[in-house]
């Protein structure tokens, strides 16, 4: 049986990362087998652009320039990661897919939503999400956790570095993401303590993939 594909979407600091490795935990305690994952990122040389996206280094070419090098990464990790596990029938968890481009680089960046679509068809072709769980809280929340994780010292990366107004607007097109597609993304209440925000992630993904009977 071919394994399934979840994703965590969200705002920066609505704690996808923690969220997905007790998912997993979660999971193999069940018996499924499962890897962890993210984007940009999750294969090699997909890791590579993350540097240059999360540093800031592409930002001065436009969010379409953006764009490409998501959706190059992207390809990459879908053909040498994500697609692998599932035929194998491993259950593939990915912090961030198709909807942070749809967010960050479409609904904040200006990119046309044709473009985007295009983008996602030539890197994931039809290895599309079986669920998507984005995390909701207040955008000023999200930031204070963030700052937290990473410490009084760090250096914000590209996005965590925007200001208030955008991260508002990001939240936004992320609910409204959720809206658009409901037979695919559950909105899941992120805004308290990480231990009901589990059992809430628990929850759907067992109500959508377990009880549904999409898993034996």
């Amino acid at each position: 049986m071919r394994g399934r594909f979840i994703t965590f979407e969200g705002g920066e600091g609505v704690g996808k990362s923690t969220q997905l490795k007790r998912l997993a935990a979660a999971l193999e305690r069940r018996g499924v087998e499962v890897i962890v994952t993210r984007e940009p990122g999750g294969s090699p040389r997909a890791e590579a652009l993350r540097d240059v996206l999360l540093s800031g280094g592409a930002k001065r070419f436009g969010p379409l320039a953006e764009t490409v090098l998501v959706a190059a990464a992207r390809a990459d990790h879908v053909e040498r990661t994500i697609r692998p596990a599932l035929d194998r029938g491993v259950w593939a968890l990915c912090d961030r897919f198709i909807d942070s481009t749809r967010a960050y680089q479409g609904v904040l960046g200006g990119v046309e939503p044709e473009l985007i679509r295009a983008f996602e068809t030539l890197a994931a072709g039809q290895t599309m999400p079986d669920l998507t769980l984005i995390l909701d809280a207040p955008a000023a929340i999200g930031l204070e956790r963030a700052k937290l994780r990473a410490g009084a010292l760090a250096t914000p990366d590209r996005f965590e570095a925007e200001d208030g107004s955008f991260h508002e607007r990001l939240r936004r097109a992320f609910v409204e993401i959720a809206r658009a597609e409901p037979e695919r993304c559950l909105l899941i209440d992120a805004g308290g303590d990480a231990d009901v925000v589990e059992r809430r992630v628990w929850e759907a993904v067992e109500r959508r993939l377990f009880m549904a009977g999409a898993v034996q």
